[in-house]
């Protein structure tokens, strides 16, 4: 096949979102991205369920001390990741090709910067952080050996995350998926090697966690150097660019706020949890760690489902056919509600066998199983909730989203973390997300109805 050619077929696929059938295109983008998530999700589990059972159930609370950096890492990570790929649909949508083009030298640039500056500042503040985020003098060295090879490998991460966006929006989402689940399958390989004949212990997992990662980047970056691609490197794309990296960053601020916010609520919840949890306080955060993990898992399908619906919206919002994103959105929302709702029955009916894949000890999936059952209340809604943040995220309304994000996270949850446990102590702790959720899906219902008036009323002043 010649190089134009390749081309053409690359731009046929990307014009097949303004006029496909939404649920064709939904299967074929949100498809691959779900399993892709899917696999994403089984790759931070799989980390957690070796060292809980490899190495003991403090080290799982070593692990979950470590969620607050993870969180701010990723925040960078799909700051850029989101806000590229967010707009690089958005270019293709409008027939911007050289912008589309520009973007991808853009990202990486963007990536490297963020990494290594993000490394070098948490390396050299790493042990009050810890101690900031609850480590007790039990759990800081699980959380510390963990902690510090992710660092050192956090440019890879970044870069990786961010190619990896870039790629499904430029036409290749069954790749991007098949490097995913490379990644999981490398670390679910390297992890029982690492901790138990290697006997290198949670560092073990944090050095399989690098290197799987390492692989499918240097796919990626291959990938991308074919001059077949519609989206490929070549000469003048890496000069930085205020218009480009202003609106990845001004997209990309969502997920950075949602992932900052998270971080604080962590931390927040980390304490509390040590401090109501009396003499049980280390395995509580355990117990945060494991139901995080679960939690993650149905919320990363979701995110997946998002991932898919991105491309849809963005490219049919830049070519105003407003009826075509309500469309991919109601899809989008009924699938995300009934995987959120199965988690629930799961979560609520079969707790204790989910909980001890992570762990034996007793008392650690006894806290565990004690708060899933609280905090997956609501989760039937969140759905909705996380499929319609992403709607504005989607069609460049970055503030909005933004808000809704901070909202939750911030605006609803820490006052309820705050009051709360003082009148139900660790109960408190748990209600308090599910409080803050119900509380947001009603703000969320609000937002949503005024988009779609708006898009109403621009359907008739184009006719």
């Amino acid at each position: 096949m010649s190089e134009n050619e390749e081309k053409n077929k690359v731009i046929d696929r990307t014009e097949a979102l303004g006029h496909t059938s939404i649920k064709k295109l939904l299967v074929e983008y949100a498809g691959p991205a779900i399993i892709a998530m899917t696999a994403s999700s089984l790759y931070n589990m799989v980390d957690s369920i070796f060292i809980g059972q490899g190495v003991g159930p403090l080290a799982i609370s070593g692990l979950a001390l470590t969620f607050p950096v993870m969180n701010l890492s990723a925040a960078f990570g799909a700051m850029v990741g989101v806000g590229a790929s967010t707009l690089l649909s958005v270019k293709l949508g409008e027939g911007d090709k050289v912008t589309a083009q520009r973007i991808l030298g853009n990202v990486l640039n963007l990536n490297i910067a963020l990494g290594l500056a993000f490394m070098a500042i948490m390396l050299y503040y790493l042990d009050p952080i810890l101690y900031f985020f609850g480590a007790s003098d039990n759990t800081i060295s699980y959380a510390k050996d963990y902690l510090q090879i992710i660092l050192y490998g956090n440019v890879i991460t970044h870069t990786y995350l961010g190619l990896n966006a870039t790629l499904r929006s430029a036409g290749h989402p069954k790749k991007a998926m098949i490097l995913t689940i490379v990644t999981v399958l490398l670390n679910t390989i390297l992890d029982p090697i690492f901790i138990y004949p290697l006997k290198m212990g949670i560092a073990g997992a944090a050095w399989a966690t690098v290197i799987a990662q390492s692989v499918p980047l240097i796919a990626l970056i291959i990938h991308f150097c074919n001059k077949r691609e519609l989206i490929h490197f070549c000469k003048d794309i890496f000069i930085p660019r205020w218009n480009i990296l202003k609106g990845i960053i001004g997209i990309g601020l969502s997920p950075l706020s949602m992932q900052i916010a998270a971080c604080c609520v962590v931390i927040i919840i980390n304490k509390s949890l040590f401090f109501y949890g009396g003499n049980d306080g280390d395995l509580a955060i355990g117990a945060f760690g494991i139901i995080n993990k679960l939690a993650m898992f149905c919320i990363m399908v979701i995110m997946g489902l998002n991932q898919g619906m991105q491309p849809i919206v963005g490219y049919n919002y830049g070519a105003t056919k407003y009826s075509r994103v309500k469309e991919a959105f109601k899809y989008t929302v009924w699938i995300a509600t009934c995987c959120s709702s199965l988690f629930f029955i799961i979560a609520e009916l079969f707790p204790g066998m989910v909980v001890k894949v992570f762990t034996h000890e007793e008392k650690l999936i006894e806290l565990s199983v004690y708060g899933l059952r609280f905090t997956s209340i609501i989760f039937p809604l969140l759905g909705f909730q996380i499929v319609a943040t992403a709607l504005f995220q989607s069609i460049g309304m970055a503030k909005t989203s933004m808000f809704l994000s901070l909202t939750r996270q911030l605006i609803f949850l820490i006052p309820f973390l705050l009051i709360l446990p003082k009148y139900l102590g660790l109960t408190g702790v748990w209600l308090s997300l599910p409080a803050s959720d119900l509380t947001t899906s009603i703000l969320t219902v609000y937002m949503i109805v005024r988009l779609f008036k708006k898009f109403k009323v621009s359907e008739k002043t184009t006719k």
